[in-house]
């Protein structure tokens, strides 16, 4: 999602999930089994690889509750008895049975479901799994932050139903393997909802099965990898209007926009930002990544989420955020479908294995915002739009959170995140290197692959030809950001001694600080985490100025005098 934390900071409602640490190892949360439960990698969820989900629910509007089963299809990757599955225990499983019917044994722990076969599994084998449950799934009270169901009405007085459950997870409403690190290969998806209402999900839409009881099934199919807490139902008096992109190939993508019958017109005058945007990231980050499903917005009634080829958008026709340029450069695009649209690369495409890693999702997603920005309006227009995202940082915790215990990190993931590619772009310092790096990510390298941290950074290493690893563990596992400081020193008319060096957590930091000397600027000088002393020419000593719109440093300063 896109808000959980951006939002807060937006509005001033900033909230610190940790205490006051200053590096990783240090927070002091204390974590349950619970926690290790769900965010961990343990033998029964590393014993199988998911590769189909076959998920079918009913509505029940009145009693906001839903009937549903999931059919899990996997492959044993190594030999095992018993496998874990996860659905929020306010759920009851009516029974899990074999590809056969054959009833299986499981035993709850928390929200984990531990399932027994009947025969042992062996690597290589395929297997499946059919779960049906029912229950009233968890009502959102601030959708999409806190996550769940959300169950209102529109204008007319028609049931409007959607789900966001970003962070919470997928688990709090249908049956999965609920890791990040886990996709499966593609996914069907049938909802029955009554006759007065339709059923938007992900993916293509196939043949409605209209039922003799006054329902409607709606069927939709997923042809690529997709993350659990991206599965959406979306369920309302829709309407729909149809379009298509036309990419630099020629090939053509399906767009499909569905709407409250009220907001028709105003819905295709806001949309046709939509593919002047498409043609920004086709350039930058390389054709849509789910060609085949095509691309959707869908009116929701939360602000917005980054749901996989249904994008979810409730910004109200507005420009901004919500009728905010929380920029305040005076820029009149809507936000929302700006930074959502931007997730089908980042988050939905190129994905993180554990949710700790959400930065890779959150920052580069924020930092392409930007992208649009220097490519509708320019590189200077850009600058200011990505540095005004430092009002939003707080800079307490880091931004890569704990493994292993379903645990985000810290909100900056979002500004603070997107400053710091910027930081990268400036000192790369070769706009074709930087952009190849970028598209090169999305286009081919991680397109359709869950990474961690690590894959990020050794990526960034061999493009650049720079050994980064100090830079992104300086910014993103531990609070501060790197801090420059240096004395100047007057030697003679027009020249000054310049000795500086880089304060940071991390060891061996080596970061060139971009400078300007008051006739010149975007000059470089190579520097870590010892002093050290050269020579500059400056008429006076107020003319040095660190380049603070190409970095995100702190700089400190002492002027010596004779």
């Amino acid at each position: 999602m896109s808000f959980k934390f951006k939002v807060l900071l937006v509005a001033a409602f900033f909230v610190v999930k940790y205490s006051s640490a200053q590096s990783l190892i240090d927070q002091k949360k204390v974590y349950t089994r619970a926690d290790t439960l769900r965010g961990s990698l343990r033998a029964e969820r590393t014993c199988y690889d998911v590769t189909f989900y076959d998920l079918s629910v009913k509505i029940d509007t009145a009693d906001k509750s839903i009937t549903g089963s999931n059919r899990i299809v996997f492959k044993t990757v190594e030999d095992f008895q018993a496998m874990q599955i996860d659905l929020f225990d306010n759920m009851k499983i009516i029974s899990i049975t074999t590809s056969d019917g054959k009833e299986l044994k499981f035993y709850r722990e928390f929200n984990a479901v531990f399932v027994e076969m009947n025969e042992r599994m062996h690597t290589g084998a395929k297997g499946e799994i059919t779960v049906n449950y029912y229950g009233k799934p968890i009502i959102a009270k601030r959708a999409p932050w806190d996550g769940g169901f959300t169950w209102t009405y529109d204008k007319s007085g028609k049931p409007w139903i959607a789900v966001s459950c970003e962070g919470m997870g997928a688990s709090c409403w249908w049956p999965c393997k609920d890791y990040l690190g886990d996709e499966p290969d593609s996914m069907k998806i049938s909802c029955n909802v009554p006759d007065e209402l339709r059923c938007v999900s992900n993916g293509t839409e196939g043949i409605a099965d209209i039922k003799m009881d006054g329902t409607t099934t709606y069927n939709w199919f997923v042809h690529y990898p997709i993350n659990n807490y991206n599965v959406t139902l979306n369920i309302g008096d829709y309407v729909t209007f149809h379009d298509n992109y036309k990419a630099d190939d020629g090939a053509l993508l399906s767009l499909d926009y569905y709407v409250m019958r009220y907001n028709l017109e105003k819905a295709k005058l806001q949309f046709m930002q939509v593919k002047p945007m498409l043609k920004c990231y086709e350039k930058y980050l390389g054709k849509y990544p789910f060609w085949n499903d095509g691309y959707a917005l869908v009116e929701a009634p939360y602000l917005g989420m980054e749901h996989q080829g249904a994008i979810s958008y409730g910004n109200k026709y507005l420009t901004g955020y919500a009728g905010t340029d929380y920029s305040r450069i005076g820029l009149d695009f809507d936000y929302i479908i700006i930074h959502e649209s931007g997730h089908e690369w980042w988050g939905n495409s190129v994905s993180c294995k554990d949710i700790a890693d959400m930065w890779i999702h959150e920052s580069f997603c924020t930092y392409t915002e930007s992208i649009y920005v220097e490519y509708m309006f320019g590189r200077d227009t850009a600058l200011k739009y990505i540095n005004a995202h430092k009002a939003h940082i707080g800079n307490r915790d880091p931004v890569v959170g704990l493994y292993g215990v379903n645990e985000e990190g810290d909100g900056d993931m979002y500004s603070k995140g997107s400053l710091f590619l910027n930081t990268l772009r400036s000192v790369v310092n070769d706009d074709k290197l930087w952009w190849s790096t970028i598209k090169g990510m999305c286009d081919t390298t991680f397109k359709f692959k869950n990474i961690g941290y690590e894959d990020m950074v050794n990526y960034f290493n061999r493009k650049t030809g720079r050994d980064l690893s100090a830079v992104f563990e300086q910014y993103l596992k531990f609070s501060k950001i790197p801090v420059f400081e240096y004395r100047l020193k007057k030697k003679k008319k027009g020249e000054f001694s310049l000795s500086c060096h880089w304060v940071t957590d991390a060891k061996d930091f080596k970061l060139p600080v971009i400078f300007s000397t008051g006739e010149k600027e975007n000059q470089y000088l190579n520097t870590g985490n010892e002093w050290q002393t050269v020579s500059i020419k400056l008429k006076k000593d107020s003319d040095f100025k660190v380049q603070d719109d190409l970095m995100y440093v702190e700089v400190k300063r002492e002027l010596i005098k004779k």
